[in-house]
C-alpha cells in the first residue's frame, strides 16, 4: 500500500521546527470525564455488534482532496504532545486527517478510572505557506497517533510505535526504522470478491505510571462483518513488546478470519534478480515467513514476488509462533543509502493460549514497485465465526532485529536462498545455513533431506561457506515442463533435526 510512504514522510516531518507557537499549547481534553474500566471497550463493541453497521461520517472534501505533496505540508508540533512538560515518561503525538485517511478517529485519555476526549485543534499542527485553505467542522478529528519515549538519551523522546489507517499499526526496536505493519484483523484477504478492512474507530490511552517503559492502549474496531475490543500493552526497548488481548464480535457469518495479520513488502532478492534491473542486490522489508508449529517443527519459507497471486496455507494445531522476518541485516545486503532495509524490524507472534486447528496463511501478491505492500500473513482458524458469536484471543508481538532469539530449541537457521539457471538447463538452488555449536566440523556427517513434488532434483551436496562458516546445501532442479514445484529440505545430524525446515515454491516465470 502506498500509505507506507506517507508514514515515512510524517516521521521525518516530526522533527521539523514549528514556525508558530499556540497561545495555549497542547492537546485539549474535554471537560466531561466518563467512567472507564477494563470492560468499557468490550461492552461498547458487544453493543455495537448487535446493531447494523453504520459508517463514520467523512471529513470535509477539502481535506479528502489533499494531494500527497499538500498533505506533507502539515505536521504535528511536538511541543503540543500529550504530557509534554510533565514527568510522565511517554509522549503522544497525533496525525492530521486527510488524503488516505478520510474519517476521524476518536481519541481519549484515561486517568483515575475516567476517560476524557481529545478534541480536534488545528493549532497543534504547523504548516508551510503552501498548505491550502481547508474547512473546519464537527466531522474533523485526528487520523491516528504516535508514541514516543526516552529510548536512548534522557530528555530526547523518540518514536517507537504508530497507529494510523484502518486497523494498521507499526513498531520498531530502539535504533530501527519502520518497515512491515501489523493489523488488528484481516477479513477476506485474497478473496476474489475483495478484502474487507476493519477500522480502529476510537482509542483510549491510559496515563502511564511514573518511570514506566510501558503504555496501555485500548482500541474499538468496527466493520460491516464484526466489531472488536482490543487492549495493547506496549513496552519499548531493543525489542519492542506488544501484548494484545482482543475479543471479536461477529455481525455476520465470517468464514475467512485472519488473526494477528502482518503486512510487508517483498520486491526481489537472490532468487529472482533477473526480473529487475536494479543496482541493489535485494529490496524487501521481510525475506521470509518463520513458523514454529504445534508439532515442534521450525519452518522457514522464503518470500516470493510471484507473477500471479498465490496463497499458501500451513495447516497446524496450536501453533507456538509465527512471523515475518528480515534476516538480512548488513548494509551490503541491500546497498541502499535511503531505504536502509537492513535496519527494519522482524515481527514474531506468540499465541497466549491454544489456538486450536487452523492454518498460518501466506498471501503473496505480484508487485513491480517497492511502494506496495504485497505480502500478508495471519492465522486462519479452521472453524468459521457465526453471526452473534464472539472470539477471544491473546498474543504477543515482538518487533526487533532478532525477536525469535528467546524461542526454545532454536535450530540452525536459514540465512539465504539463491537460484540461477544452468547453461545446460535446469536451475541451481543454493541454501545457506548459519554456523552453530552443533554444526560438525566434518560436514559429511550431515544427512540431507530433500524432496520435491514435481520435476527432478539431484541428491544435493553440502559445503562450508567461508564467509558465514555455515553449511551450504546446493542442488540442481530440472522442471521437466512443470509449471510449479514445492520443495522441502532439512539438514539432520545423528537422525535428529539440525536445521530449520526449508520450504520453497518455485513457479515458472
Amino acid at each position: 500500500m502506498i500509505r507506507r510512504d506517507v508514514l515515512k514522510s510524517l516521521a521525518a516531518l516530526a522533527v521539523v521546527p514549528a514556525a508558530a507557537w499556540a497561545e495555549e499549547p497542547g492537546l485539549r481534553l474535554g471537560d466531561a470525564p466518563l467512567p472507564f474500566d477494563a470492560q468499557t471497550v468490550t461492552r461498547r463493541a458487544r453493543d455495537l455488534a448487535a446493531m447494523p453497521y453504520q459508517p463514520r461520517p467523512q471529513i470535509p472534501e477539502s481535506w479528502r482532496n489533499l494531494s500527497y505533496d499538500e498533505y506533507r505540508k502539515i505536521w504535528f508540533d511536538a511541543r503540543n504532545a500529550l504530557w509534554e512538560g510533565t514527568d510522565t515518561p511517554q509522549r503522544v503525538d497525533v496525525f492530521p486527517p486527510g488524503l488516505y485517511f478520510p474519517q476521524a478517529v476518536a481519541l481519549h485519555v484515561v486517568e483515575d478510572g475516567t476517560a476524557r476526549s481529545v478534541g480536534f485543534d488545528m493549532g497543534v499542527f504547523d504548516t508551510t505557506d503552501k498548505f491550502p485553505n481547508v474547512e473546519i467542522d464537527e466531522t474533523l478529528g485526528y487520523s491516528g497517533l504516535r508514541l514516543r519515549a526516552e529510548l536512548e538519551k534522557s530528555g530526547i523522546f523518540q518514536e517507537y510505535a504508530v497507529f494510523q489507517g484502518a486497523s494498521y499499526f507499526r513498531g520498531i526496536g530502539t535504533g530501527e526504522i519502520y518497515g512491515l505493519s501489523a493489523r488488528g484483523l484481516a477479513l477476506k484477504t485474497g478473496d476474489p470478491m475483495g478484502e474487507e478492512f476493519p477500522d480502529f474507530t476510537a482509542f483510549w490511552i491510559e496515563t502511564p505510571a511514573d518511570g514506566s517503559d510501558t503504555i496501555v492502549l485500548h482500541a474499538l474496531l468496527d466493520s460491516p462483518s464484526c466489531t472488536g475490543a482490543y487492549r495493547f500493552e506496549i513496552t519499548h526497548g531493543a525489542v519492542l513488546e506488544m501484548k494484545v488481548n482482543a475479543t471479536v464480535f461477529a455481525r455476520t457469518d465470517i468464514t475467512h478470519l485472519g488473526i494477528a495479520p502482518l503486512t510487508s513488502m517483498f520486491l526481489f532478492d537472490d532468487t529472482m534478480r533477473q526480473r529487475f534491473s536494479d543496482f541493489r542486490p535485494a529490496v524487501h522489508d521481510s525475506d521470509g515467513l518463520l513458523i514454529h508449529n504445534g508439532a515442534g517443527e521450525v519452518i522457514w519459507r522464503p518470500l516470493a514476488n510471484p507473477v500471479n497471486l498465490q496463497i499458501s496455507a500451513f495447516s497446524d494445531n496450536n501453533p507456538r509462533g509465527f512471523g515475518l522476518l528480515q534476516r538480512k541485516r548488513q548494509f551490503s545486503d541491500f546497498n541502499d543509502l535511503e531505504a536502509l532495509y537492513h535496519n527494519r524490524p522482524a515481527v514474531w507472534i506468540t499465541p497466549g493460549e491454544d489456538w486450536g486447528q487452523g492454518a498460518v496463511t501466506l498471501v503473496e501478491i505480484p508487485a513491480d514497485l517497492e511502494i506496495y505492500d504485497n505480502i500478508v500473513s495471519y492465522w486462519r482458524p479452521a472453524t468459521p465465526l457465526k453471526a452473534g458469536q464472539e472470539h477471544q484471543m491473546s498474543y504477543t508481538l515482538h518487533w526487533g532485529a532478532d525477536p525469535v532469539a528467546a524461542t526454545a530449541d532454536v535450530p540452525v537457521k536459514v540465512l539465504n536462498t539463491a537460484t540461477g539457471g544452468r547453461p545446460e538447463g535446469g536451475l541451481i538452488f543454493a541454501i545457506d545455513f548459519a554456523d552453530g555449536p552443533d554444526v560438525p566440523d566434518d560436514l559429511s556427517a550431515l544427512e540431507i533431506i530433500l524432496r520435491s513434488n514435481n520435476g527432478t532434483t539431484t541428491p544435493g551436496i553440502v559445503q562450508r561457506n567461508p564467509e558465514t562458516n555455515g553449511p551450504r546445501l546446493a542442488f540442481t532442479f530440472m522442471p521437466e515442463d512443470e509449471t510449479y514445484a514445492e520443495f522441502r529440505a532439512q539438514l539432520r545430524l545423528n537422525e535428529q533435526p539440525l536445521s530449520e525446515v526449508w520450504l520453497y515454491r518455485w513457479t515458472a516465470a
